[in-house]
């Protein structure tokens, strides 16, 4: 009888310690679901501006700032091209990725990445092509103004209102947009490599949504470089130019009149930034504080806003991402895909 009663009463202790475990094991899954845990390190993939042996002095700066803050050892890598960091995400060989708009994209497509930040160069995140011509007369509707582009304060001239006379410039697109139309058969248009998104990418779609063929309908004349693509419109060599706004600054030395020599006339749809995007396998709360501490990163010293511009060539990140123009970038580089 009394081996039965301490059977029992062991019996009630292995219960009562089964559902002590039940409980702390629900409690610890509950707090799993909701907390993951933070691994001990992480790696940030980058193609930096600069090169060779100041390569690790440019990246320790910001890695150190994250570590220090995050409490976990982050590790910079330089990836070979933007293509790479998309595939280093890929393979789990970076969690977080510096990179460019394209490969924003393919991240985001192909590893269901996050779009945490986006790259603000002297105050925007995202920039138009320009439509430039020798010959107003055809393709402006009004008469040039001319208006200030701060960024040098360098007075260029503008046509079809799409920007305000005596006013500074904005290079908000799309804008008169319409008059791609008027680029006729046989029209010689400057256009830079098939890479390059404001000399080539957008304004081949914005020319191909107004009906022009553009393999057959025009005359392709390849630049190297935006600086060219003005040059060879103020040279007369091409009637149709296109670079990112507003390259004609880049010649102002060589063609002290390119304001007179070369009218905007139009401006594609807006085109990204690169940015920051992350693995989804990383928390959500480390997420969270990286995306602040990134986005902070430029206004906490002089350095870090020494080490942004000489690394990568910001001014700053964002965490105002605009993910709708990276998915429209997605829509350009898919109708060049092979």
């Amino acid at each position: 009888m009394r081996t039965r009663l301490i059977a029992t009463s062991v019996a009630a202790t292995a219960l009562l310690a089964l559902a002590g475990c039940s409980s702390a094991d629900a409690d610890a899954s509950n707090a799993s679901d909701t907390e993951a845990a933070w691994p001990e390190s992480i790696t940030i993939s980058l193609v930096p501006s600069v090169e060779g042996e100041d390569l690790a002095e440019a990246l320790d700066p910001l890695t150190t700032y994250l570590s220090d803050n995050l409490g976990i050892e982050v590790e910079g890598v330089v990836a070979t091209d933007y293509a790479a960091t998309v595939e280093a995400l890929g393979a789990d060989q970076a969690q977080v990725i510096i990179t460019d708009a394209g490969s924003l994209y393919n991240a985001i497509d192909r590893y269901d990445a996050e779009l945490i930040l986006r790259d603000v160069r002297f105050g925007a995140t995202s920039y138009a092509s320009v439509a430039m011509t020798n010959n107003p007369d055809k393709y402006c509707d009004d008469e040039p103004v001319m208006s200030t582009y701060d960024a040098s304060g360098i007075e260029l001239s503008y046509c079809n209102g799409i920007e305000e006379a005596g006013a500074s410039a904005t290079g908000s697109g799309p804008a008169a947009i319409e008059t791609f139309s008027k680029i006729d058969a046989g029209t010689e248009v400057a256009l830079q490599a098939a890479t390059s998104p404001a000399g080539y990418q957008y304004p081949v779609v914005t020319m191909r949504e107004a009906g022009i063929d553009t393999d057959a309908d025009i005359e392709q004349i390849p630049v190297e470089g935006n600086n060219n693509a003005v040059l060879a419109v103020a040279n007369g060599d091409a009637e149709v130019g296109f670079a990112y706004w507003d390259a004609r600054t880049t010649v102002t030395e060589e063609v002290p009149d390119i304001a007179e020599k070369v009218v905007a006339f139009a401006y594609t749809d807006m085109i990204p930034n690169g940015g920051v995007a992350v693995a989804p396998s990383l928390p959500a709360d480390l997420v969270e504080q990286l995306t602040t501490l990134m986005d902070e990163y430029a206004d906490s010293s002089e350095e870090a806003a020494t080490v942004m511009f000489e690394l990568v060539g910001l001014s700053d990140w964002t965490a105002e991402t605009a993910q709708d123009e990276i998915d429209r970038y997605g829509e350009v580089l898919a109708t060049f895909a092979g």
